[in-house]
């Protein structure tokens, strides 16, 4: 059903129209401090609409080398139904989805915990994101605040597809103008799986030859070694637009004057949005470490250590904290690796595990409250598990 109907032609009335200095508002997003109360669940605006193109540029510019994101016909032959949506492109686009409800008044991201995928997600599929807070923490008059949140990403047929948790730190208002809060509230819907199992496709257990290289099955990872990634990878002052091509929208990632305006260390030029970072480090690694993968489970401890500007330029390194069997359905054709992932700016993995040693693999948190430097070139640390398939 569709209608017609007609409108007034346009006339310019600007000129004649009364210019009334008292009558400004200036909308202001995101949450202070005390606008989050534990229970509350926040539906987050617009949604995402993943395509093809948008699927595919994403896994290359992020330099994912795992078919399942860039070529279709590999995926369709696995099983999937298309092109896999790769997990960082769900996972920035969902945590994106939030940052206006959730950090877009936060000082700092201070870290990633539980985040799982739970379905695949393909071009054509519509994402949106809910938040719930857990906690909220207080450290004194006109401190900083932490806030603890869950997230979910739920597809178009109500599905979750990913789910994580995250805390910030957030400023209290203060005597700054009011923002923006639009809490659904403490009994709204919120469907967080405690018990989560994900389901995939039988196919997706075989191999094709000579699609994927051959030093990344789950035979070829062992135990405690250390595997340095050859490259590393410039960024350019592109952060900014991809930072709005994620629908992030704090402008401390692409708002020059917001950037040069605040004070400490995120004063100056606009920072590198974090999970863009994590991106390029997760595709620096994925030659040697995924490019084999049949899933990414998830990943946990995630912390931005130091952050990240136009010119750095990013590296890392993986050490294999764990390989065991996948369950029994599973155990013949895959097991389950997991690893610990490193950031580092402007230094290569060689030369900063020559310079650090072990020092590069103990938390930075850690080190504070030990009373040890932290590592200014480290900028990223987390735990992740994949699914890895075994050599035929």
């Amino acid at each position: 059903m569709s209608f017609k109907t007609r409108f007034d032609k346009q006339e310019e009335i600007a000129t004649a129209a009364n210019i009334d200095l008292e009558n400004v508002r200036a909308p202001q997003y995101g949450r202070y401090l005390e606008a989050f109360e534990p229970g509350q669940v926040f539906v987050h605006p617009r949604g995402y609409t993943f395509d093809f193109g948008g699927a595919q540029s994403f896994a290359r510019t992020y330099m994912q080398t795992n078919p399942q994101y860039i070529n279709a016909q590999y995926s369709k032959e696995m099983g999937f139904k298309n092109l896999l949506v790769s997990p960082q492109h769900l996972f920035n686009v969902v945590l994106s989805l939030g940052v206006q409800n959730d950090s877009e008044k936060a000082i700092a991201n201070l870290g990633y915990y539980n985040a799982e995928f739970l379905r695949p997600v393909y071009p054509g599929d519509t994402i949106r994101a809910l938040t719930q807070v857990l906690d909220r923490h207080e450290r004194g008059e006109g401190k900083p605040g932490i806030v603890h949140i869950r997230t979910l990403g739920i597809n178009q047929k109500d599905k979750p597809v990913l789910q994580y948790e995250r805390k910030i730190m957030v400023s209290p208002q203060g005597s700054k103008p009011n923002a923006s809060a639009n809490p659904v509230g403490p009994n709204a819907e919120f469907p967080w799986l405690e018990d989560t199992q994900v389901k995939l496709p039988v196919k997706c257990l075989k191999s094709i030859d000579n699609i994927t290289g051959d030093t990344s099955y789950y035979e070829d990872f062992n135990d405690g070694e250390i595997i340095i990634h050859a490259n590393g990878r410039t960024i350019t002052d592109e952060h900014m637009a991809l930072t709005y091509q994620v629908g992030n929208t704090h402008p401390l990632h692409y708002d020059s004057v917001y950037a040069a305006g605040l004070s400490g260390v995120m004063s100056g030029n606009p920072i590198v949005y974090g999970g863009l970072v994590f991106a390029w480090l997760d595709g620096l690694a994925s030659r040697d470490v995924s490019e084999n993968a049949i899933w990414e489970l998830g990943f946990t401890e995630g912390y931005h250590t130091q952050p990240a500007v136009s010119g750095d330029t990013v590296f890392a390194v993986s050490r294999v904290l764990k390989t065991e069997p996948a369950p029994e359905v599973l155990s013949d054709y895959a097991g389950i690796v997991t690893l610990q992932l490193i950031g580092l700016k402007n230094v290569s993995g060689a030369l900063a595990l020559e310079l650090y040693g072990k020092e590069l693999f103990l938390k930075e948190n850690s080190k504070r409250k030990a009373g040890k430097d932290k590592i200014e070139a480290k900028i990223f640390e987390i735990e992740r598990r994949l699914l890895i398939r075994r050599r035929p």
